[in-house]
């Protein structure tokens, strides 16, 4: 599907989650590429009300109905996590690009199945990570491959808040849990620092009445001598935050994946401590145009859909090894 002759992106948002609220409506507003054009709700008052809060150009009352418009060339889906694979395929199918909110899928099975659908369609399908695309992200990745902390030897993730008790993430037949809403980033904090997937895994985790992770720990080892360990929770005080530690020194990112406006980091080495200071770019739009850029030439996504796989892959892993501790 081509896009439309201004060059823009036309985009299209399933469902009125707060993800989107807070995160991609402004992203696409503050990209160079990006246009929202629609937005479908199961309720046509809720998209009608959004529509007019937003200045969207058109709402829908179905998901089918916006997947059909052929003035939209992608779709974002921040849909509960059951509802991935199924939605993607039909955006596919219809020719829309997708953008799919994180984790990917319920498993690796559903993963790989999303990513093959995609490419036999020729549209692009990206796992919706922002944090990847934060200035500050890409400026500390160069600089630690680039030896500012000698060789990487730990990666450390926090990320946790207290849930509320009604929230569909405590249901485990909808893909719920703490490692899947928040533990998968500290996974791909350890993946893309590490550049490698896991070799061996270890994980606990506290199990709460529902049936999903409410505390999950995990430790993983990577090719190069590199170790992770990564918490998650619905049940401790908000905590947002990761170390990166080399042999001649370390950085502590704290914020990380919910930056403030001036985003910081704080390096230490040779026992001199160092505040960093980044481009406080909003990180939604960062990664609305590196979507965009891959749909509108053809490039390589910097984070192809491959790579949701294989984060679904290492996440089904520590899960399982959780369950059976």
């Amino acid at each position: 599907m081509a896009a439309s002759t201004s060059g823009e992106i036309r985009w299209g948002i399933l469902g009125c989650a707060r993800i989107s609220r807070r995160g991609l409506i402004p992203g696409i507003g503050g990209s160079a590429t990006g246009r929202l054009e629609a937005i479908a709700s199961r309720n046509p008052a809720t998209a009608r009300a959004w529509a007019v809060e937003f200045e969207i150009p058109r709402h829908f009352g179905s998901y089918d109905e916006l997947i059909a418009d052929p003035m939209i060339d992608a779709v974002y889906i921040p849909l509960p996590n059951e509802l991935h694979r199924p939605w993607t395929f039909a955006a596919a199918d219809a020719g829309k690009h997708v953008l799919c909110e994180k984790p990917l899928a319920l498993d690796a099975a559903e993963a790989k199945a999303m990513v093959d659908h995609c490419r036999a369609r020729g549209v692009v399908l990206m796992e919706a990570f922002m944090w990847r695309h934060q200035p500050r992200t890409l400026d500390l990745l160069r600089d630690v491959r680039g030896g500012a902390i000698g060789d990487l030897r730990l990666i450390r993730s926090s990320f946790s808040f207290p849930i509320d008790p009604g929230d569909w993430r405590l249901d485990p037949s909808r893909g719920g849990g703490a490692l899947f809403d928040v533990g998968c980033y500290g996974l791909s904090t350890a993946r893309l620092f590490a550049g490698s997937e896991p070799s061996r895994i270890a994980s606990h985790a506290h199990f709460g009445p529902t049936g999903v992770d409410m505390s999950l720990a995990a430790a993983l080892s990577f090719p190069g001598d590199v170790l992770a360990l990564i918490d998650c929770s619905f049940e401790q005080p908000f905590r947002c935050s990761y170390e990166l530690v080399g042999t001649l020194g370390t950085l502590t990112v704290p914020d990380a994946y919910l930056p403030p406006p001036r985003p910081l980091a704080h390096l230490v080495r040779d026992g001199r401590p160092e505040e960093l200071s980044f481009d406080g770019r909003d990180q939604f739009a960062a990664m609305v145009d590196a979507f965009d850029h891959a749909v509108s030439v053809g490039g390589p996504l910097p984070f192809p859909a491959e790579d949701g796989h294989a984060q679904m892959t290492a996440l089904e892993a520590i899960l399982g090894a959780a369950s059976r501790s």
